[in-house]
C-alpha cells in the first residue's frame, strides 16, 4: 500500500536577518495558508509534522486545527542555510550558491550547510515517518530549499531549477511504494 507525503512549502514570510526561526507569515501568507487547509482538508491525514520555524508551522496550523491533530516539530526538518545565518548575501550570490550546491552536493559557503549535510539530518526523519506511517498520509510543513533537498535524495531530478520553480506556499504530493521508493510526484497547489 502506498504512503503519501504532502510537502507543504511555507507561505510568504518577510525576510528579517537574524529572525530565521521566529519570523511569521505576512498578511498575504496568512490568506494563502487558509487555501492550503482547503486543499488538504479532505485528505485522510494521519500526522502533521513540521520544521520548528514559525512560518512553516503557521502554514499547516489551520489544517492541524481542522483535523484535530497536533503538529510534531522536528529540528532536523529546518531550512538549510547555504551560509551562516548571521550573514546577508545579495540575491545573485545566494542563487549562485544554491545552484552550486545542487551541482556539487558537498558545496556550501562558510558557516553554511551542504546538500549532503542537510540530507544526512533530514532523511532519517523522512524514513522514520515512512516506516511509522506506512500506507498512510503525512503532511510536512517545510521550506523550499530543504524540501528540494529531501526530494533530491529520492530522485536526482529535483535540483536548482525545480527549487526556482516553486512558490510560497506550494504543495507537492509524494507517493512512495512499500520499499520507500518515490514513485510519483504531483503538484497540488495552483496559483
Amino acid at each position: 500500500m502506498a504512503t503519501v507525503i504532502y510537502m507543504v512549502r511555507h507561505a510568504e514570510s518577510p525576510f528579517k536577518l537574524g529572525e530565521e526561526r521566529v519570523r511569521g507569515l505576512s498578511q498575504e501568507g496568512e490568506i494563502a495558508a487558509k487555501r492550503v487547509t482547503e486543499i488538504l482538508k479532505d485528505k485522510d491525514i494521519a500526522v502533521i509534522v513540521s520544521s520548528p520555524y514559525r512560518r512553516a508551522i503557521q502554514t499547516v496550523q489551520g489544517l492541524a486545527l481542522y483535523k484535530g491533530l497536533t503538529i510534531e516539530e522536528y529540528e532536523e526538518l529546518k531550512e538549510r542555510p547555504i551560509k551562516g545565518l548571521e550573514y546577508r548575501l545579495s540575491t545573485q550570490e545566494l542563487l549562485k550558491a544554491i545552484e552550486h550546491s545542487f551541482e556539487g552536493k558537498e558545496y556550501c559557503l562558510e558557516g553554511g550547510e551542504s546538500t549532503i549535510q542537510a540530507q544526512k539530518r533530514a532523511i532519517p526523519i523522512i524514513k522514520q515517518l515512512l516506516s511509522e506511517y506506512n500506507g498512510k498520509k503525512i503532511v510536512i510543513g517545510t521550506h523550499g530549499n530543504i524540501m528540494t533537498i529531501m526530494m533530491n535524495y529520492f530522485d536526482d531530478r529535483y535540483r536548482y531549477d525545480f527549487w526556482k520553480s516553486t512558490t510560497k506556499p506550494d504543495i507537492y504530493q509524494l507517493t512512495f511504494d512499500d520499499n520507500n521508493s518515490l514513485i510519483e510526484v504531483k503538484r497540488l497547489w495552483n496559483e
